[in-house]
């Protein structure tokens, strides 16, 4: 087993830096942004709203709903999870749909570059 790794042709960096600067590129990042930034958004919205209550609103979040031991304030904060893993799941499905394939045509196009000039170590 050798320890020494291979040097990197000294166009790879310049190849790299043609992706990134590729239109191709720029519409992967714009709609990872476009998914990423209002979900962001309206998750820390939607907490807020439920601290906010709890703070200020304690006679609506302590309202029974069912029983003696559920209210809204356990509903709410239940739903808390219910959204998170929600969010993965339009995550995943977003991602399968707009973000992978444009990804994998990128990374096969960068697979392509390297392979030409040698292994990257």
């Amino acid at each position: 087993m050798s320890t020494d790794t291979p040097t990197p042709t000294a166009s790879q960096p310049d190849e790299y830096l043609a992706v990134q600067r590729s239109d191709e590129f720029a519409g992967l990042r714009r709609a990872l942004r476009g998914f990423v930034f209002p979900m962001t958004v309206a998750f820390f919205l939607w907490y807020a709203l439920y601290v906010i209550l709890c703070a200020y609103a304690r006679d609506f979040m302590g309202t029974k709903l069912f029983g003696s031991n559920i209210n809204v304030a356990l509903v709410f904060g239940l739903l808390q999870f219910v959204s998170t893993f929600l969010i993965a799941w339009l995550y995943a499905r977003y991602a399968d749909r707009k973000i992978d394939p444009v990804a994998d045509r990128i990374r096969a196009e960068i697979g392509e570059v390297t392979h030409e000039h040698g292994p990257r170590g």
